[in-house]
C-alpha cells in the first residue's frame, strides 16, 4: 500500500508538473489559485467525511493570507517557504484554540458557528485602516531560498511550489484517511453513538480533522495571496466560504484527487462563464452544481468507487 500510494505521487507530480511545459501563462495561473483553493477545500473533505461541513474555511484562508502579507510587509520577508511555515504556524495555534470548541457541536450549529468565526475576522479587518481596511494591501513577489524569478518563471516557480504542496498534502491526507483515526471519523459518519459504545472519541476525531483543515487552509492561503499579490477581508467572506464547500460537494469525500480536479473544473468553469456570460455567470454555476448533484450524489470521487466496484 505504501508503494501504491508513493507511485501514485509521484505520478501526481509529473503530471502537474508537466502542466508548467505547455501552458500558458493565463491557464498557469488559474490552474495554481485552483490547486490553492483545493487545498483549503481538502481540509473541508476531512471534516466531511466525519459528518461535519465547514462554513468558514475562508477564516484560515484569511488568516494565512493576512499573515504572510503583514510578515512580508513588516519585516521585508519574501521567502515563500519562511512565509509558509509562519502562516501554517498560525492557522495552527488558532486552529488548535477553536478546533475542541466547535467539534462539540454538529450538523447546522458546527456550520454557522464555524462560519461566524469568519464573519468575526472579516467585520474586524475590515474596520482595521491601519492595515488596509476594505481596500487590503499588497504583497511583493516571493523569493525561492534567495532565488528571485520574474516573468515567467516566477509564473512557473509559484506553479511547481503549488504542485509539491498539493501532492504532499494530498498524500499525508491519504494516510490519514486510512489510519485508524481517519475510518473512526468515516465510521462516526454513519452512527455516532454506535462509535462511542466501542470507546473511541468521536470529539477528538472532529478535533483532528478540523485542525488539519485549518492548517490546510493558511497554506491554501499563503500560496493565493503571493500569486495574486494582493489580500483583503473578502478572503473572509462568507461567499468565499461557501465557494470551498461548493468544491467539496462537487468532489465528495471519498477520493482526495477529485478535490482538486472539482477545483480546476469549478475555476474553468467559473472563468469562461464570467467570459461569455458576465452578468449571469454565477447562475451557470448553480445549475453546474445541480446537475453534478443529480448525477453524481456522492460527487466525483464515486466515479472511481464505481470503477473499482465493477473492476470486482
Amino acid at each position: 500500500m505504501t508503494r501504491s500510494l508513493t507511485l501514485s505521487a509521484a505520478a501526481a507530480f509529473v503530471l502537474l508538473a508537466l502542466g508548467a511545459l505547455v501552458l500558458p501563462d493565463w491557464a498557469m495561473f488559474l490552474f495554481a489559485m485552483a490547486l490553492a483553493k483545493g487545498l483549503v477545500c481538502l481540509g473541508i473533505v476531512g471534516m466531511m467525511r466525519g459528518g461535519l461541513v465547514s462554513f468558514g474555511q475562508g477564516l484560515y484562508y484569511c488568516l494565512g493570507a493576512y499573515t504572510a502579507t503583514l510578515v512580508a510587509n513588516t519585516f521585508g520577508v519574501s521567502d515563500i517557504f519562511l512565509l509558509t511555515v509562519l502562516s501554517t504556524g498560525v492557522c495552527l495555534a488558532v486552529g488548535l484554540a477553536f478546533g475542541p470548541l466547535l467539534a462539540s457541536y454538529r450538523g447546522i450549529f458546527f456550520a454557522m458557528l464555524s462560519l461566524a468565526l469568519s464573519m468575526v475576522l472579516y467585520g474586524s479587518l475590515s474596520k482595521m485602516s491601519f492595515i488596509g481596511g476594505t481596500d487590503g494591501l499588497n504583497i511583493a513577489a516571493p523569493t525561492f531560498l534567495g532565488w528571485a524569478p520574474e516573468g515567467r518563471a516566477l509564473q512557473t516557480a509559484l506553479y511547481l511550489y503549488v504542485a509539491v504542496m498539493v501532492v504532499i498534502a494530498g498524500t499525508l491526507m491519504r494516510i490519514y484517511f486510512d489510519s485508524e483515526q481517519g475510518l473512526i471519523a468515516l465510521a462516526a459518519r454513519d452512527n455516532e453513538l454506535r462509535v462511542e459504545y466501542l470507546g473511541a472519541s468521536v470529539r477528538n476525531v472532529n478535533t483532528y480533522s478540523y485542525v488539519f483543515g485549518a492548517v490546510l487552509g493558511g497554506i491554501g492561503g499563503t500560496i493565493a495571496v503571493l500569486a495574486l499579490g494582493h489580500v483583503d477581508p473578502e478572503f473572509a467572506f462568507w461567499t468565499t466560504s461557501g465557494e470551498f464547500v461548493f468544491v467539496a460537494i462537487l468532489a465528495g469525500y471519498l477520493s482526495v484527487p477529485s478535490v482538486f480536479v472539482a477545483a480546476i473544473i469549478l475555476e474553468m468553469v467559473r472563468s469562461f462563464s464570467n467570459l461569455y456570460f458576465p452578468n449571469t455567470w454565477q447562475l451557470a454555476l448553480g445549475i453546474f452544481l445541480l446537475i453534478v448533484i443529480v448525477v453524481l450524489p456522492d460527487g466525483l470521487g464515486s466515479l472511481v468507487r464505481r470503477r473499482k466496484g465493477d473492476a470486482t
